[in-house]
């Protein structure tokens, strides 16, 4: 991700007295109601999966590690062959993948709703269409893929609730796909956010999301 990295050394320079200002406008969060169409909570604990895409995966799981109810985030391709599931291929944008997370949630503390909320809210642009802020391609489209009908029909519901409460000021343009694999990153793209806290990259674009999870949802957010 050496093209992300060099682009926001040059944002640095261009505006390094305004940082926390553009952080702020970079990272924007937007607030949304709860789904009305929403799993409940299970009666017992038990590990469910949900995969998304949102973006470079840094950001998103970075944002997802906060979660309370979640217990493990990984970053990965998801959308296209595993034989094409690797970074250099990927970032061709000819693969069908989309850098992804699989997360894994207890249904017993949130619902896959909640966690279409933040994904919504805070963890991308969901109007952007194959691209998020400096990034583009259709590797860094927004996608949600379902791994059965009750997914599938709790996030075509909340995108349609959100679309005609005019939540944002364009139309979610993202992807409701059925799940087929999902493919780990490389090792140094895990926890990226974590080991790389410095790097302009995350500061501008990741960082803030994070943040704005913890103002904007306190009730859903976890410190690590």
């Amino acid at each position: 991700m050496m093209d992300r990295y060099f682009a926001a050394i040059a944002v640095v320079f261009l505006i390094v007295a305004t940082m926390v200002a553009c952080s702020a406008v970079t990272a924007s969060a937007t607030a949304i109601p709860d789904p009305a169409l929403d799993a409940p909570l299970a009666t017992t604990k038990g590990e469910q999966i949900a995969v998304l895409a949102g973006g470079c995966f840094w950001g998103v799981e970075a944002v997802f590690e906060h979660v309370k109810g979640v217990s493990d985030v990984r970053s990965g391709y998801s959308g296209g062959s595993p034989a094409t599931a690797q970074y250099e291929k990927v970032g061709s944008g000819k693969t069908g993948h989309a850098e992804s997370v699989r997360i894994t949630y207890d249904a017993s503390q949130i619902s896959y709703g909640q966690l279409l909320k933040v994904f919504f809210a805070v963890a991308h642009d969901p109007t952007e269409l194959n691209r998020q802020g400096p990034d583009t391609g259709t590797q860094y489209r927004s996608a949600i893929f379902y791994a059965n009908e009750e997914q599938k029909r709790i996030a075509q519901a909340y995108i349609e609730q959100l679309n005609r409460a005019k939540v944002f000021k364009r139309p979610i343009v993202t992807e409701v796909a059925a799940f087929q694999s999902f493919n780990e990153a490389e090792a140094y793209h895990q926890d990226y956010l974590v080991n790389h806290p410095d790097e302009p990259y995350i500061v501008i674009n990741d960082l803030p999301k994070v943040e704005n999870l913890r103002k904007q949802l306190p009730g859903l957010y976890k410190a690590k």
